[in-house]
């Protein structure tokens, strides 16, 4: 199974250029040189997508990079990138295409629509214990199933800001596939994040190591610990939120150009106003509506019986506001104890 699920990542590696995004050096031409190619790769645009959906007033930030020459960037890449108007069943054909990446449980990927979407971001929040980190390691892995598994045939990048990251539980979940553990651990891209800026930095590796081989899954975990901590009290609100939009919408960027799945976890805080004095469960997720309005789904986990979870569809474009049961196992996520 191991080599199959290989070859099968080969061959999608080997066919990215086709299908895949396009690298920013089919810029180069017509009044854009490869020194202006060599500006925007070190500014963190490896693709032409990812200059096709930045705004100019970022291009010309670039040391080197003019007025008239971001212009000139913008109008060849449109050329190359649709980002006009198309009709309904066009965008309904394209979206056929999106993969959903099994969690490890019948009844959540069922809660799921038949798993996490590619593509868009997903958010998880809740408690400590109700299996945020243990959802995402189940996932390092699973992403890299073969398509017909309910898989992504990529690899896994991983942005630990807590020191939460155990390579033995994604060795677990890999014998649990049949599996090869050492693949395994290989296809999975590491790095602990220290600080915000340190953070946002990651994602700009990320896009460069996602250009060059087939990724299907970024995992962040947590999007928002590092700026309860580099930001603090009413006075950094402000700045806080300007940064973390900034690093939302690198996300969005990289689910749009890569069509990868983004999980990020965040925590809650205790709701203390007048709406939260009926309400049985008083906690919201931190970040305020930068959080919410990037997040295409959001998932609220809190605790069952036991070993077993629940996880809520808190918000999504298209699934229904229902719950399902799970388990956390040795194995990974699996469905729930009776």
């Amino acid at each position: 199974m191991a080599t199959t699920a290989s070859a099968a990542t080969a061959t999608i590696e080997e066919d990215l250029d086709e299908c895949g995004p396009q690298l920013i050096t089919k810029l180069e031409g017509n009044g854009i040189t490869s020194g202006d190619i060599k500006k925007l790769e070190e500014a963190g645009y490896h693709t032409v997508e990812s200059v096709a959906y930045a705004p100019k007033k970022w291009l010309i930030t670039i040391k080197g990079i003019s007025e008239a020459k971001a212009d000139k960037i913008l109008s060849e890449a449109s050329k190359l990138v649709p980002m006009g108007f198309t009709t309904a069943t066009e965008f309904h054909q394209k979206r056929a295409e999106i993969i959903q990446l099994t969690t490890g449980s019948k009844e959540l990927d069922r809660l799921l629509g038949g798993g996490i979407e590619t593509g868009s971001i997903t958010e998880i929040f809740g408690e400590f214990r109700t299996g945020k980190t243990q959802l995402c390691h189940t996932l390092a892995v699973t992403c890299q199933l073969p398509i017909e598994q309910s898989g992504g045939e990529g690899k896994c990048m991983y942005i630990d800001t807590e020191g939460t990251f155990r390579p033995e539980r994604l060795l677990a979940v890999a014998q649990r596939y049949g599996m090869e553990s050492a693949a395994v651990l290989d296809n999975v891209a590491y790095a602990r994040a220290y600080n915000t800026d340190h953070q946002t930095q990651l994602l700009v590796q990320a896009c460069a190591m996602m250009a060059e081989s087939r990724y299907s899954l970024l995992i962040v975990d947590s999007a928002t610990a590092l700026y309860r901590t580099d930001y603090s009290g009413r006075g950094e609100l402000n700045s806080r939120q300007l940064h973390l939009g900034r690093f939302m919408r690198m996300l969005l960027r990289l689910a749009d150009e890569f069509g990868v799945a983004v999980i990020i976890t965040n925590q809650v805080v205790a709701q203390v106003d007048s709406v939260g004095v009926f309400n049985a469960d008083t906690k919201k997720p931190i970040g305020g509506h930068i959080i919410a309005h990037a997040s295409t789904t959001r998932l609220y986990l809190r605790k069952g019986r036991g070993d077993n979870r629940v996880c809520k569809i808190y918000d999504s474009p298209c699934l229904p506001e229902t719950e399902a049961m799970f388990a956390i196992s040795t194995e990974g996520i699996t469905d729930a104890k009776e």
